[in-house]
């Protein structure tokens, strides 16, 4: 296992992080998890509020012991922003409860997706304060942020220079966040990149095609080789949810060194490839066909088509696609059918895509019914 420094906190993070979303199943399963993880060099664990009973489950086995010291361990919990500063430190003071610990390492406010989500947490009078008050208190040591959000709205919070971190997606496969990452760098703040293989395209069962173009290795090492040989990040999220599952991508945890030619050549095949398949068809997500008067998120539903002609990657496109209008502002956007052709989006896109036809394409290919295509039902 290496480790890398997170940014201006100082701490030094595993490059590798146990997301505890998925080990749910029993303490005693979180527990193992836990050890395996210690066991392999993982310092860094990472959990919500949200995640059920994640917190808890984490804290009873710091308690009872997983094979590290808590000094020698960094805990990251993340909490919703709230409406007042009072129900901030009443949220800080349940999460430590529940970890059974005196301090967290690392409080992450969780989902800055949106410009109101910005603005409450710029507001002086707001959550802040609580969270301000509670550094102040010894209770958190750093302050950063999550956020599934979109690229103006990542800047924005890192802009507000209120932050030591980050939490954000990105990785070969969705690489619009680029410019977050390169930000948070010239900032120095620690960069975390969540969901790299499971919203990164459920690259622990990828289609054939994909594994061919990634062959001699797998699809899920190429990604974490392209997200580890950037030294901007810092550490990537690992969603085990049993103790087994850390095995795998945990063995290149030692290899952090920049891309070799191997590697560098399986990244222009993949893009290539994409090239040839898509052709005229490619969206290259400049989102210049933003905003659609029907409030569809057609750069994300187009990204789902790339992959899912490109690469046969249909199951992650239904898995992600299903998620429109059922997300929230996690997922924002309505799906592809809610397409009027109006046309206000064709001038705009400098590739001249016939984005109503790929809309509805998409609609097809990846709603969870799809209709028989014309030449299927013949």
């Amino acid at each position: 296992m290496r480790y890398r420094r997170f940014g201006k906190t100082n701490l030094s993070l595993s490059v590798f992080t146990l997301g505890t979303m998925r080990y749910l199943a029993s303490a005693a399963n979180a527990r193992a998890t836990l050890a395996r993880a210690v066991a392999l060099g993982v310092n860094h664990f990472e959990t919500a509020q949200g995640y059920g009973q994640s917190e808890r489950y984490l804290g009873q086995a710091i308690e009872q012991g997983i094979g590290a010291a808590r000094e020698d361990l960094v805990i990251t919990t993340k909490i919703a922003p709230k409406p007042d500063a009072a129900s901030m430190a009443e949220a800080i003071d349940r999460s430590l409860a529940r970890l059974r610990l005196d301090y967290i390492d690392c409080l992450a406010i969780h989902g800055l997706n949106t410009a109101e989500h910005v603005a409450q947490v710029l507001d002086s009078r707001g959550c802040m304060v609580a969270v301000r008050d509670a550094v102040a208190a010894g209770k958190v040591r750093h302050v950063g942020f999550s956020t599934h959000g979109p690229l103006d709205i990542i800047l924005a919070a890192l802009e507000s220079d209120r932050f030591e971190f980050v939490n954000l997606h990105y990785n070969y496969f969705f690489q619009r966040n680029a410019p977050a990452v390169a930000l948070a760098h010239q900032k120095d703040l620690g960069i975390f990149i969540i969901s790299p293989a499971d919203k990164g395209g459920l690259l622990y069962t990828p289609p054939q095609t994909l594994k061919d173009l990634c062959a001699p290795f797998a699809p899920l090492h190429v990604n974490a080789r392209f997200l580890l040989s950037q030294p901007a990040v810092t550490t990537l999220s690992v969603g085990a949810a049993i103790p087994e599952e850390l095995d795998w991508p945990l063995a290149i945890a030692d290899r952090v060194e920049p891309l070799n030619a191997s590697e560098r050549a399986i990244l222009e095949r993949l893009d290539a490839h994409s090239d040839r398949v898509l052709q005229t068809d490619r969206c290259h997500q400049c989102h210049a066909c933003l905003p659609c008067p029907e409030s569809i998120n057609i750069p994300e539903v187009l990204r789902l088509r790339n992959l899912a002609v490109a690469y046969d990657m249909e199951a992650f496109g239904r898995y992600r696609y299903r998620m429109f209008e059922n997300a929230g502002h996690w997922f924002p956007g309505r799906k592809a059918d809610r397409c009027t052709e109006c046309g206000d989006c064709l001038p705009r896109c400098p590739s001249n895509l016939p984005i109503p036809t790929l809309l509805f394409d998409t609609h097809d290919r990846l709603r969870d019914t799809p209709r028989p295509r014309l030449w299927e039902s013949i």
